[in-house]
């Protein structure tokens, strides 16, 4: 399974700019995925108090976890103008 396109899938459908997301992977010492969204859009994909985030990092985890890939960041920020 695709790590970056599951969670570009589950964004894309929290937010209302769905052509403004961006996911990439970074693979350094450890695997980061680095998700970008629009000033608008950041309340929705954060959640109030931060659980729509920890839910999409909960996910990711999990899906990397079952296919034995290690751990998993997932970064949440706006996109850069």
């Amino acid at each position: 399974m695709d790590l970056v396109e599951l969670t570009k899938y589950i964004v894309i459908n929290l937010v209302k700019e769905p052509d403004s997301v961006s996911v990439t992977l970074s693979d350094e010492d450890e695997k980061v995925i680095n998700v970008f969204v629009n000033e608008d859009d950041m309340g929705s994909v954060i959640g109030r108090g931060g659980k729509i985030a920890n839910s999409i990092r909960n996910v990711v985890q999990a899906a990397a976890y079952v296919n034995e890939l290690g751990k998993v960041r997932v970064n949440i920020n706006t996109k850069e103008s």
